[in-house]
């Protein structure tokens, strides 16, 4: 292995000389535009793509003579090579251009790790790390923040200087949410941007394609090469009517997880449009495009609109609304005419304000029915924990809705009845909030403002109220809601809905409040009801930036020098991984076959293994802790096959790939739903794992297992997930002759019977040679080799 990695690291100084040469002139050549508007105020010499984006439309419009929708025609304008690139939605994978690529300070440490290790001098495109998801909430923003700079400084100095050396922008630990950051700053409409974190579809809301990834597609771009994605379908979505009342942006996005599921979405785009499109503000509208993630789609997108110029305007950016206005009918708005693949019909007028959960966000209540909902269902009825915030439900707007619902009762006396935390998505909303008096309101109604990061809504939340395994009910406007989720306690039952009704629901501490009907009885004795929420979209006084948080590359980097200590828990510069043998992969050993939902927090659990997102041995003592094993329908504990005895599943792993034993992991529906994290492919990766067999994958994960030489592959017959047990042995037979479109073979060995099967899989011809290679990120260092 380390005869290898010396042999790789030499030919990638070889030719990194030449392929940075390559990169630089490439790189200025498609920043040339006729429009000399910056990209953002951060990258002065790189310009709106426009005038490309437009040219390349012009080629796809001719070639495929019909109607494009929206998202269409922003991904079709992206394409490396519009003349030529196959365009059948479901089927062709797309070789894309992205604008730029940003990456959280948890999944960045691994893109970089893995850039690292390509050989390259700097990125092609721009790119920015922040720093966010390493900050737990314990008292409050200022002290939680001081307490994470100094537990986390040196992944913080690591990724810092890593930006430095080869030219990528740095978010410093208190900036705020990665998505609020890329919406204030760098999204803009028509953009396409890849984003290292599952809610990176957030840029929606500013007309871009904004897409989630693992980082190893991150590399990809940013090593300047094409970026793949199976050309998706498009769903449209029709809005009639107007957002009011107690309805909120959010009630959209619950009321599309309700009609979609967590799966329906998967392989399209959401193409928001109709006449109730302008009813929603720019940031409402990012709400929506952020949660779409929950349903599994690609991204989702609204058309340019005056509301989207407002926010642009209100944050420093009028030339490029302007600019954007001159491309508004050909590049940034559907065709009349274009087909969709499935139209969803929602009427603002009656839609009525949901809560979605517990344990999944699809399950959707209605308000008028979550209280009946709750007896029936056995929920604990008392809310435990109000919570508002998080990169979906931040905004200037969605604070100051709330604000208007703590002043309306404590006009009458009352507070929230429970604890009430509040984060803010960004420093600038922090300032904001601060300057007009919403955060004092807040506090005075008894809220903790907490820190400019996500916080408990990825489970860094030190939680002290409950017990591991007490039942009980939190409200949140968060976006996701899994098992565990939020405070890793399986028992805690959160609900996910809009940061207005969270607001009311804490004030009345139960489930069984409905703020459009029900009154409450003020400190006077007196019934009341609450009025509804209002707030201003954009604060009358402007934004207030706060404290400067940015720090920008150096424009020549290569005297900077980043550090790794060999002896460091946090931080571990990656080997390759061993090349495919040649041979079919007999007679596997089975992991664990997993029951039900298995999302990529049960493959690769957050909160406190977030500190080790850097150090691909460490992290991978959480490999399907929270999986639940099909045979004893417990989590963490499988049988060793070899010995008979009982242990976690990462020490069983680790047992077989000291022993030279290959093995398979077996899945259910929609396996590796929910966040992007690429570590829930690497870690079976890293632990020995050859193929991941399931009924279906969620996409961002089945593309990541992908990149890291991994098999996923689906059950031609779902029902043949029932033929695996847990002591079976699995053989992928035929892979001399692995192609595109061609089912794979597969025997099962039970107890000495053989049943023989099809499995399916999505591999193209390129994806094929990750897995010969190894991995993507040694296929890279092939080609560069041979060049």
């Amino acid at each position: 292995m380390v005869q290898y990695s010396r042999l790789l690291n030499v030919q990638a100084r070889k030719v990194a000389r030449y392929a940075v040469d390559v990169q630089e002139r490439q790189f200025h050549a498609s920043c040339a535009a006729a429009s000399k508007v910056a990209l953002s105020k951060f990258d002065q010499n790189v310009y709106l793509p426009y005038e490309k984006l437009q040219k390349n439309l012009e080629v796809v419009k001719k070639r495929l003579g019909r109607p494009l929708t929206l998202s269409e025609k922003v991904l079709y304008s992206h394409l490396d090579d519009p003349a030529n690139q196959d365009i059948e939605r479901g089927v062709s994978y797309l070789r894309l251009r992205p604008d730029r690529v940003a990456m959280q300070d948890a999944t960045a440490q691994m893109a970089m790790l893995q850039f690292i290790s390509s050989g390259l001098k700097k990125v092609a495109v721009p790119s920015t790390i922040h720093c966010d998801h390493l900050i737990e909430a314990q008292i409050g923003g200022e002290k939680d923040l001081a307490r994470a700079k100094d537990i986390n400084a040196e992944v913080y100095k690591f990724l810092s200087t890593a930006g430095a050396k080869y030219g990528v922008g740095f978010w410093k630990p208190g900036s705020g949410i990665i998505h609020q950051i890329i919406l204030e700053n760098y999204a803009f409409p028509g953009l396409l941007m890849i984003g290292t974190d599952s809610h990176t579809p957030n840029g929606g809301g500013l007309g871009g394609l904004c897409i989630g990834v693992g980082g190893a597609d991150a590399v990809d771009v940013m090593a300047n090469i094409p970026w793949e994605l199976k050309c998706p379908n498009v769903i449209g979505v029709n809005l009639t009517g107007k957002i009011s009342g107690w309805t909120s942006p959010k009630d959209v996005i619950l009321k599309v997880a309700d009609i979609l599921t967590v799966k329906g979405g998967t392989g399209a785009i959401v193409e928001y449009m109709g006449k109730g499109v302008d009813s929603i503000s720019c940031t409402g509208m990012a709400t929506i495009c952020n949660m779409g993630a929950e349903i599994g789609a690609t991204t989702s997108i609204f058309p340019f609109n005056k509301r989207m110029a407002d926010y642009l305007a209100s944050t420093g950016r009028s030339a490029i609304a302007a600019e954007a206005g001159k491309y508004q009918a050909s590049v940034l708005t559907a065709d009349s005419g274009a087909k969709y693949d499935q139209v969803i019909e929602i009427n603002l007028d009656k839609l009525e304000p949901h809560i979605n959960g517990p344990f999944t966000p699809d399950l959707a209540h209605p308000i008028s029915k979550l209280g009946a909902n709750a007896k029936k269902n056995g929920y604990p009825m008392d809310i435990r924990v109000g919570l508002i915030g998080s990169c979906t439900n931040s905004s200037y707007e969605d604070m100051g809705r709330c604000a208007s619902i703590a002043k309306n009762a404590m006009k009458h006396g009352l507070k929230s009845k429970i604890p009430f935390n509040v984060t803010p998505g960004s420093e600038q909303i922090r300032a904001t909030i601060e300057r007009d008096g919403i955060a004092k309101t807040f506090k005075e109604f008894g809220g903790t403002v907490l820190a400019n990061a996500c916080g408990p809504c990825i489970g860094q939340w030190d939680r002290k109220d409950v017990k591991k395994g007490e039942k009980n009910t939190i409200v949140t406007s968060y976006n996701r809601n899994f098992t565990g989720r939020n405070d890793a306690n399986p028992a805690t039952h959160c609900f996910v809905t809009s940061p207005e009704l969270v607001t009311a629901l804490s004030i009345a501490g139960t489930l069984n409040f409905n703020p459009l009907t029900d009154e409450l009885t003020g400190a006077d004795g007196k019934k009341f009801k609450l009025d509804s929420p209002y707030g201003d979209e954009l604060p009358q006084k402007g934004f207030d930036p706060g404290m400067d948080t940015y720090e920008a590359p150096p424009s020549d980097g290569s005297s900077v020098k980043v550090d790794v200590d060999p002896k460091s828990q946090r931080l571990q510069l990656l080997e390759p991984f061993d090349v495919w043998n040649g041979k079919d992969l007999t007679e596997m050993t089975v992991l664990i076959k997993v029951k039900g939902k298995c999302t990529t927090d049960h493959i690769s659990a957050a909160g406190p293994w977030l500190k080790y997102r850097g150090h691909l041995d460490n992290i991978s003592n959480n490999m399907f802790i929270g999986a639940t094993n099909i045979e004893n329908n417990e989590m963490n504990k499988i049988k060793n096959q070899v010995t008979g005895e009982w242990a976690g599943v990462p020490d069983v792993a680790r047992f077989y790939k000291a022993k030279g034993i290959n093995w398979v992991a077996v899945g259910d529906e929609n396996y590796g739903e929910g966040s992007s994290r690429e570590h829930a492919a690497l870690e079976p990766r890293h632990l020995g794992g050859r193929a991941i067999i399931t009924k279906s994958f969620a996409r961002i994960h089945e593309t990541n297992l992908k990149k890291q030489g991994l098999l996923p592959l689906t059950f031609a017959n779902p029902a043949d997930y029932d033929k695996v047990q847990p002591h079976s042995k699995i053989s992928i037979l035929g892979l001399n002759n692995f192609a595109p479109g061609k089912q794979v073979d597969c025997e099962i060995k039970t107890d000495g019977k053989v049943d023989k099967i099809k499995l399916n899989h999505s591999f193209n011809q390129q994806q094929i040679e990750w897995f010969k290679a190894g991995s993507a990120l040694n296929r890279m260092k092939q080609i560069a080799a041979n060049k």
